[in-house]
């Protein structure tokens, strides 16, 4: 896996998709979701039954009852991405309880289970091995006869389809209709160990009918010479594929592929038939297995949690919200999985429209681990009342801009978003790109001081930086003269650049980091700086910009943003999203307090040595005067030195050797790290 998804490689290769994509999942988390879809589909039709109290994970929450007829044997359940078999194992497990409930001999159940209630798909064979091992297992466990039996799980994986010649169809010697359809079923599967179970195939399919023209080329007794045996045989296990794709399933459970990295063939693919839910190959399977499901059939998964908040899967939650019920969601703690290094929630699906509340739980303040979270969900279930599981209705979701699912969100939180957003009085210029940073930009300390500021020379470039609020960060300088500016607009032939609109040059702005380890921390972009993608920036209307600064960089953003987007990551988007609810009675206020913090930290960010207006160290304020003169003589000059490509470090060594000749006091005081 760490050999072939790395963040400097490239799209991901057919063969190493396997490899990219199978990863563990944890155990609780795989009772978690057939508990909370095959069992409560169970409970719907019996609710008093014992199987309950055996479903360890299932959440509290409302049991639709269902009074239409019941056959244990008609209830299908399907893992389209099974890896090793691990949920079809342990939905065997609650099949068999469900079946003891309903009377049967556990041999008999055993058998039943495997030959109609389970189903999977894989694309890697090796995979399908171990997860055929793994059922025939289970079953051998109650019937000892059951590997003398020719007895086949209704598992597959996936093979490319061989070439058709004319050669092969004109032996089948069956009607066009059916040549026409053997054709088109191996077109779809031209690229199957790619696609896999998102392959999109007509419903009308005359299965019976390829089947009966391909048996008997498949069981000749005579070898072809063209390979038409061969190539009957595949199409064979291409159907039986196929025909497992297009069935509807009371339950789908699985653990997608997640991979944003795709090759041509799958990134076409994806396009074209899912275009809305293509930011990741685990959407595309969100989205497709809910339409896998019967009507109030459930979809149980576990994803990345990005899907719940970020404008890439924007239309996908649009959807979901308007066509199928969140019927329960665990949100993990963010580095809880430890087979990947991403955040991760679970979550199940019911393929319904209704208006009744789901059940969630946030998991995110809980350090520790999985196991760790397994502790927290097993008290949520003893005890419905703890803080951090919520009941709500997702209509409240649409409330939100971008329909995030905010879960957490109080109806007095909810009643914010009713007011006008910073959208209304900001403007987001896109953001400057030179196409080469090491040609057009410096450190401050790399150009003289007369320099900069200049708005035909350097100015200063607000590339994001460490945690800082009101000010500061204000390390780097672009070239903005004439020739520099022109190369931006037009570009340099080798490099994609751009430059924001002439009407944003040179404004104040509100300026914050766009990867962060937390939360965002807002800055003053000072008049006649500029800004590049790494530091996101919003221009404010002057008689607002108090206001929106002081908003940013309180305590009230923490709340407002960690719906909109609680990743580290914080698009304008997200920014410009946040609600403004204001009375003119504070205003002079918070026109008071905001000007005041950014006097103290303009003061603190002089005291930087990285400053373009450093005086002196805080810590020297104290010193005797004279000594304090020499040595914020010795930064000055040092500040001035300039390195240049073709005497790297001449000045260096002749400003060095003047330095020795300082009293040793002057050097313990002063010179320290720079």
């Amino acid at each position: 896996h760490d050999q072939v998804v790395n963040i400097n490689g490239g799209p991901v290769k057919t063969d190493d998709i396997p490899a990219a994509t199978q990863l563990f999942t944890t155990d609780w988390v795989v009772r978690y979701m057939v508990d909370n879809s095959l069992g409560k589909k169970y409970l719907e039709h019996y609710p008093d039954s014992p199987v309950k109290g055996k479903l360890k994970y299932l959440l509290p929450g409302d049991i639709t009852p269902d009074q239409s007829d019941f056959d244990i044997t008609r209830i299908q359940v399907m893992d389209n991405a099974m890896g090793s078999g691990h949920i079809l194992a342990y939905a065997f497990d609650v099949l068999m309880t469900m079946y003891e409930d309903q009377g049967y001999a556990k041999r008999e159940a055993a058998n039943s289970i495997i030959q109609n209630n389970l189903f999977g798909l894989e694309i890697d064979r090796r995979a399908f091995q171990l997860s055929y091992f793994s059922l025939m297992m289970k079953l051998r466990r109650y019937d000892r006869q059951a590997l003398n039996r020719s007895v086949m799980p209704n598992i597959h994986f996936f093979i490319a389809a061989p070439t058709v010649t004319e050669e092969f169809l004109h032996a089948l010697k069956v009607s066009s209709e059916v040549v026409d359809e053997i054709k088109d079923i191996a077109a779809h599967f031209m690229d199957a160990k790619t696609l896999g179970s998102i392959i999109e195939l007509p419903a009308n399919y005359d299965y019976a009918g390829m089947r009966n023209a391909l048996e008997p080329v498949a069981t000749a007794q005579k070898i072809s010479l063209f390979g038409n045996q061969q190539t009957a045989q595949q199409l064979l296990e291409i159907i039986a594929t196929a025909e497992t794709m297009t069935q509807r399933y009371d339950v789908v459970v699985t653990n997608p592929p997640y991979l944003n990295k795709m090759n041509s063939t799958l990134k076409k693919y994806v396009k074209k038939h899912y275009k809305d839910y293509s930011a990741d190959l685990f959407s595309v399977f969100i989205w497709h297995n809910i339409n896998m499901t019967k009507v109030n059939g459930y979809a149980g998964y576990m994803t990345p949690f990005v899907w719940m908040f970020i404008k890439s899967y924007e239309k996908l939650r649009t959807a979901l919200l308007s066509n199928v019920k969140i019927d329960s969601l665990i949100q993990l703690e963010y580095s809880a999985f430890e087979e990947a290094t991403v955040p991760i929630n679970t979550f199940v699906l019911k393929n319904t429209k209704n208006d009744e509340t789901g059940t969630y739980l946030r998991l995110s303040d809980f350090k520790g681990g999985m196991m760790i979270q397994a502790e927290k969900v097993q008290e949520a279930i003893a005890d419905p009342g703890v803080k951090y599981l919520y009941r709500t209705n997702q209509t409240n979701f649409g409330k939100i801009p971008g329909s995030p699912i905010a879960y957490w969100a109080s109806e007095t939180v909810l009643k914010i978003f009713s007011h006008p957003s910073i959208y209304s009085i900001s403007v987001s210029p896109s953001q400057n790109v030179t196409g080469n940073n090491q040609r057009w930009t410096r450190f401050v300390w790399e150009i003289s001081n007369q320099y900069i500021g200049n708005k035909s020379q350097w100015i200063f470039y607000t590339k994001g930086g460490g945690y800082r609020k009101w000010y500061g960060n204000l390390s780097t300088v672009i070239n903005w003269t004439p020739i520099a500016r022109k190369t931006y607009e037009y570009g340099d032939g080798k490099h994609a650049s751009q430059i924001i609109n002439k009407e944003y040059w040179y404004k104040r702005g509100i300026t914050w980091g766009l990867i962060t380890s937390s939360y965002p921390s807002f800055r003053e972009m000072p008049e006649g700086a500029t800004f590049d993608k790494g530091g996101s920036t919003i221009i404010i209307e002057p008689n607002e910009y108090n206001f929106v600064f002081g908003l940013l960089n309180s305590k009230v953003l923490k709340r407002i943003v960690a719906m909109l987007n609680p990743t580290l990551n914080y698009q304008v988007k997200d920014i410009r999203n946040i609600p403004i609810v204001r009375s003119e009675k504070y205003t002079d206020k918070v026109n008071t307090l905001v000007e005041e913090c950014l006097s103290i930290s303009k003061t603190d960010w002089s005291t930087e040595g990285t400053s373009f207006s450093y005086q002196n160290n805080v810590l020297l304020s104290n010193i005797v005067e004279h000594t304090v003169l020499v040595i914020c003589h010795i930064h000055r000059r040092i500040s001035k030195i300039r390195v240049t490509a073709k005497h790297p470090f001449k000045k260096l060594a002749t400003w060095w050797h003047k330095i020795q000749n300082v009293p040793k006091k002057c050097q313990t005081f002063g010179l320290g790290g720079h």
